[in-house]
């Protein structure tokens, strides 16, 4: 029995598709990162760009244009958005000239060496700075116009605005803009986007939808995880089914603009991302596990081109937030563990994200370890632990009393282990990690004194039935810590030349 529409939903999808026509002839969408700078020893700018590289990262975005950044990655093939902070839009605002020397001194030098694909005026400028409303757009035009003068039109500039701006986003098909700003910022910007050709820029995050939704919003359609026809939320008035929040907050946006007659100004997703750590009592969510999950979800359904149920056909691009945990962010637990990458350059999480062609295939290290996930319930996790030491043929003996990881003698300690045991033994094959959701890959080694994990680089052999332990990092000169089991006044030469002849066996051959 076919469905009954009205005409109502016939409009919407008719208007869907007739909007998506120019998108579907664009260039393909693109997973960026954005790249802040609030972190400790944030890497040079010469080995930042070669990180980035290594990382087949080809979008970024910076929050202010730094000259050093941009000379770094000139040649590199990565075209980068360029940011105006908030604490300029006055300046910016105020006088066209001073927008045209800002493009002359933060573009020009570095375009098309450096490809600048974008410039965002402000962030979230009606939340974070709302006394400066009243020159964003002016700003946004000055600086347009001071591209087009250089010959540079086809650089679009715009400001990435937060999702609060549009109210009542679900159903998707209700939403509209906050009629505060409507008429007075919203409509002149998107006129001003629309006859430049420019997007506009939304900062998305499903990770605060599902934890200010008090249960609305479940989890896995935070995360794009696969659902059931039955558990898709489908919104009642176009009969649209939306399998996830991102698509339904971008298609809030698009439902949005055409309430204010605006139907060819396309989406950019700014920021998006999960924090992977955070407040264990007021952010339980803020995990590495979680964040691994929606940040290679989030990829591969870009990727993909997946498109959104009002728009099959368009795909908006996003940034993921961010390259690097921003360790001197003030605010809660979790400001500071949105990165993909500590500031070091080693993996805060692993991602899964085989077949995108090697981006952000981000285990720098070449160690990954199986432990148990931090959000798990404590009678699965048990029942993993006996599965991996009994039909799962791991090895166990270390975690038994008296061995070297006994201690400490709790169920997360012995499960990691385990896992690690198995996981290691099976080859890391996918899968071999999963263990009925209770287990999770990390690129941190979980060893700890005296208890070296299976998969770690550390090595523990026996020689002359003593156990000899490389305790330092792999390619730096090492040192060995012995356990003989042998008396100290029974250490007789003999053995002692015998356990440096084995040593020294051992070295050569190893």
């Amino acid at each position: 029995m076919g469905a009954n529409h009205s005409p109502f939903v016939t409009l919407l999808v008719f208007l869907a598709f007739l909007t998506v026509a120019a998108a579907a002839r664009a260039e393909p969408p693109f997973v960026g990162v954005n790249i802040g700078t609030d972190v400790s020893n944030l890497l040079p700018p010469a080995d930042l760009a070669a990180f980035i590289k290594a990382q087949q990262i080809k979008h970024v975005r910076l929050y202010d244009a730094d000259p050093a950044i941009l000379s770094a990655l000139a040649g590199a093939g990565v075209s980068v958005a360029v940011g105006v902070p908030n604490n300029q839009l006055l300046a910016l605002g105020s006088s066209p000239a001073t927008a045209a020397a800002w493009v002359a001194r933060r573009v020009l030098p570095f375009h098309p060496d450096t490809p600048i694909s974008a410039v965002a005026v402000g962030d979230e400028v009606p939340a974070a700075l709302p006394s400066a409303l009243p020159l964003l757009l002016q700003a946004l035009r000055s600086i347009s116009s001071a591209l087009s003068a250089a010959n540079l039109s086809s650089i679009p500039v715009s400001t990435p605005l937060p999702f609060a701006v549009i109210l009542d986003p679900f159903p998707p098909s209700q939403a509209y803009f906050n009629q505060s700003l409507a008429n007075a910022f919203l409509l002149p910007l998107l006129r001003f986007l629309a006859d430049t050709a420019a997007p506009l820029m939304l900062n998305l995050y499903p990770y605060y939808a599902f934890m200010q939704g008090h249960g609305a919003v479940p989890l896995d359609n935070a995360l794009f995880k696969p659902l059931p026809p039955a558990l898709e939320e489908v919104d009642p008035n176009t009969l649209l089914h939306y399998s996830n929040v991102l698509d339904a907050m971008v298609d809030a946006a698009y439902v949005a603009m055409r309430n204010l007659n605006v139907t060819t100004v396309p989406v950019l997703i700014t920021e998006t991302g999960w924090p992977a750590n955070g407040s264990r009592r007021d952010e339980p969510y803020a995990t590495r596990e979680l964040a691994s999950t929606y940040n290679s979800n989030l990829i591969r359904h870009v990727l993909d081109r997946a498109g959104t149920p009002l728009h099959p056909e368009a795909t908006p691009s996003v940034y993921i937030y961010e390259l690097f945990d921003e360790d001197l962010r003030p605010g809660p637990a979790s400001e500071a563990s949105w990165g993909l990458f500590h500031g070091n350059g080693t993996p805060a999480y692993l991602l899964r994200v085989a077949g995108t062609g090697g981006l952000l295939a981000n285990d720098t290290t070449d160690r990954t370890y199986c432990v148990a996930a931090e959000v798990t319930d404590r009678r699965a996790l048990q029942a993993a632990l006996d599965w991996a030491c009994g039909p799962g043929l791991g090895n166990c003996s270390e975690i038994q009393p008296g061995q070297s990881c006994y201690a400490p003698n709790n169920l997360r300690s012995h499960a990691s282990y385990a896992f690690d045991s198995y996981y290691q033994k099976e080859g890391k094959a996918a899968g071999s990690c999963y263990f009925q959701g209770v287990a999770m890959v990390t690129t941190t080694d979980p060893s700890h004194g005296d208890c070296i994990f299976p998969g770690s680089k550390r090595m523990n052999v026996t020689v002359a039935g003593m156990s000899v332990i490389q305790t330092s990092k792999a390619g730096a000169p090492f040192t060995l810590r012995l356990r003989t089991g042998i008396a100290h006044d029974q250490m007789t030469p003999m053995i002692l030349n015998i356990l440096v002849a084995s040593i020294l066996s051992w070295s050569i051959w190893s």
